[in-house]
């Protein structure tokens, strides 16, 4: 008998975390590829970013480039990427050791 409750209590662990995380994720990539829609920009599982331009029922078309099209499986979907905002552009400081005429302390140890 108390090979018989390791065994379930087993199972009920092998469950917990591997089969029931596993099939969520594959029914959130379902719904993800169901969602794909003409004009959004995804990116494929080999690291593709394209915009769809056409739909059919397993494959999308993409354009990859100005003129250039690719044909993928819907399951080589793996993200559809949002709409950029724009972003504040970085400030770049100088530093005063690099002002005209000054040299690095830094470089002539490392040179010696």
């Amino acid at each position: 008998m108390p090979q018989l409750i390791l065994i379930v209590a087993m199972f009920a662990l092998l469950w917990l975390f591997l089969i029931r995380p596993q099939r969520a994720r594959a029914q959130a990539h379902r719904e993800l590829v169901t969602r794909v829609d003409i004009g959004d920009e995804i990116l494929t599982v080999g690291g593709l970013y394209g915009n769809v331009i056409a739909i059919d029922e397993d494959d999308l078309m993409l354009e990859i480039a100005p003129g250039t099209q690719v044909r993928i499986a819907r399951r080589a979907v793996a993200a559809v990427v949002p709409p950029d905002e724009e972003e504040p552009a970085l400030e770049i400081e100088e530093t005063p050791a690099l002002e005209e005429g000054k040299e690095i302390e830094r470089d002539e140890e490392v040179r010696s």
